[in-house]
């Protein structure tokens, strides 16, 4: 793990955290609703994920302190390849290798830097999903990290990445804190599926009402499906919704 995600400076946090703020902002209009309900302390960033590029709104969205940190991405070689390279040398990802190997070592260090005073975000979903008001199950990761660590889970809906239109709106929610004191202190399977549940419920209603919009341009088409890795093999159509 020191190998593959090495301690960085703060310093460096600072710098990522403030050039993807201007690249999102240039890109998109931005918006975030609700920040003053994340904790001054460390938390779980729980975020609903529809692109790749739903961590630089994050970036775009939150203080500088405290330091976040990303649990992933799930690679190989965090030392191969530009876009690995780059996180990396930020120093703001816990990585782990596919087919989940290097989880536990991953999630040690994670734990560690809550201890330390910093913020996890995790797509709690594990995968991107088709649909602005959707939400698929959500993995144990969060709550396993939040029971584990005494910290609460912040759901965090971003609205607007299902297709990056040039100065589209994208919307960055931030839900109240679901505090695992509030369920148990103990990460049983009840516990965890609890505060999975609750978790669920109110990433799902950050979520609900925004739109579905048409493609955009070619370049914005281009630049949606950059890096997206669809399960399926392409992008899947939006859900149908019951009247």
């Amino acid at each position: 793990m020191r190998v593959q995600a090495p301690r960085r400076s703060r310093r460096r946090w600072l710098l990522t955290r403030d050039f993807l703020r201007v690249v999102a902002r240039l890109y998109s209009r931005v918006r975030v609703d609700g920040l003053e309900k994340l904790p001054a302390g460390p938390s779980i960033l729980c975020f609903s994920h529809q692109n790749w590029a739903d961590p630089f709104y994050v970036c775009a969205a939150v203080p500088g302190r405290p330091r976040v940190y990303f649990f992933g991405p799930e690679q190989e070689d965090m030392r191969r390849g530009f876009r690995n390279r780059v996180m990396r040398w930020s120093g703001t990802v816990v990585p782990f290798r596919p087919g989940k190997r290097g989880l536990v070592a991953a999630t040690r260090l994670a734990e560690s830097l809550i201890a330390g005073g910093g913020t996890i975000a995790i797509a709690g979903e594990g995968r991107i999903h088709s649909g602005e008001s959707e939400l698929l199950p959500l993995l144990d990761g969060p709550a396993y990290l939040a029971v584990r660590s005494g910290v609460p889970i912040v759901p965090v809906a971003i609205n607007g990445t299902g297709w990056l239109g040039f100065r589209r709106l994208v919307l960055v929610k931030f839900g109240a804190p679901i505090a695992p004191s509030d369920v148990a202190a103990a990460a049983t399977r009840e516990v965890m599926d609890e505060t999975t549940a609750r978790t669920w419920s109110a990433l799902h209603a950050l979520l609900a009402g925004f739109p579905d919009r048409p493609a955009p341009h070619l370049i914005g088409r281009l630049l949606t499906e950059l890096f997206n890795d669809w399960p399926e093999g392409a992008r899947p159509p939006v859900p149908l919704r019951k009247d």
